[in-house]
């Protein structure tokens, strides 16, 4: 089969396409026939940091960690999942575990559950990281309720758009940062209150939306200082959530608010081998909220074959995506 692979890591990281041997799903695998993929940050810091992230892979490598498609092939053994079947997940592409940037691809099936009915396979592949992440944080970690003020920090963005919508959806009152009115309209579409933080201060925005209070909930997914103000503008006892802190952060601000910390670190279970079953189940509902039009996902207007990854990372690392940026494999 043809895949692209990536050859080298650093700023100059290449891609190649090459000819590889089709893989034979195991017990508890499925061979799908890859639809398409998308790209997420992380993809990038992969190809840029290498071996400075644990979880790099060997090179020459298969990137994609999401990824859609019809099952072909069923491993030894039962299985919930038949040829035919259309799925999509967040699978593969890190470590010793080939990604979706081939015609083919194996897959854990605790990782996958079947795909949106209501919208095109391909776009599918856009979902499933941005998520499992925002359902995480939220709702495995915070317990959002119904009636609770959320803040989400960076609400434009993949993960941010999503966290958004699950925050509206558990009947909280969802506030999120941006930087542009572009970006204020998209949360505003999904039914959150956009502030522009590089007009408001943190003592502004908390005082106009809680009265001074504070949010029960605040979802950072920017870090740095994100998460500081993410400190400042929770409420006492409140809870904050963050996707990033691989950083150093002066903690009294949540000490003095005696606020409760709690950082998804969405790959693990990909890492590990641990706690995969749980992705299959959120996906299961995720899907389910996608045909209930429930929950969308935010389509950047450029997508790419995945013959051309290179120009997908350079056209993230220019700042120009506004939303997922959907990678098509299948013609």
């Amino acid at each position: 089969m043809k895949a692209m692979l990536l050859e080298s890591f650093g700023n100059g990281h290449d891609f190649v396409q090459g000819d590889v041997p089709v893989p034979c799903p195991g017990p508890g695998e499925l061979l799908l026939k890859v639809a398409a993929s998308s790209f997420n940050p992380i993809d990038n810091k992969i190809a840029v940091l290498g071996g400075q992230l644990g979880f790099a892979p060997s090179l020459p490598h298969i990137l994609g960690m999401d990824v859609s498609g019809e099952v072909v092939e069923v491993g030894p053994g039962r299985s919930r999942f038949k040829p035919g079947d259309r799925v999509f997940g967040c699978a593969g592409g890190l470590t010793g575990i080939p990604g979706a940037l081939a015609e083919y691809m194996t897959v854990d099936e605790r990782l996958v559950a079947r795909a949106p009915q209501t919208m095109a396979l391909a776009d599918a592949a856009a979902i499933p990281l941005v998520a499992i992440t925002a359902w995480l944080g939220l709702s495995s970690r915070a317990g959002i309720r119904a009636g609770e003020t959320l803040l989400v920090q960076g609400g434009a963005g993949g993960v941010g758009h999503m966290a958004v919508q699950l925050g509206v959806h558990a009947g909280a009152e969802v506030h999120a940062t941006v930087s542009s009115d572009l970006k204020g309209a998209v949360v505003e579409a999904l039914g959150a209150v956009p502030i522009d933080y590089t007009q408001t201060s943190v003592d502004q925005y908390v005082a106009d939306a809680t009265g001074g209070d504070g949010f029960h909930v605040v979802f950072d997914t920017v870090g740095g200082v994100s998460l500081d103000n993410s400190f400042l503008a929770a409420r006492r006892e409140g809870r904050v959530i963050t996707t990033v802190a691989r950083s150093s952060h002066d903690l009294s601000p949540m000490h003095a608010r005696s606020l409760s910390l709690h950082v998804v670190f969405m790959l693990l279970p990909l890492i590990t081998g641990e706690g995969r079953s749980a992705y299959g189940e959120i996906l299961a509902e995720v899907a389910n909220l996608v045909d209930r039009d429930r929950l969308a996902v935010l389509l950047d207007e450029a997508r790419f074959p995945y013959t051309e990854i290179a120009a997908a990372h350079r056209y993230w690392e220019a700042g120009k995506a506004l939303g997922k940026i959907v990678i098509d494999v299948a013609p």
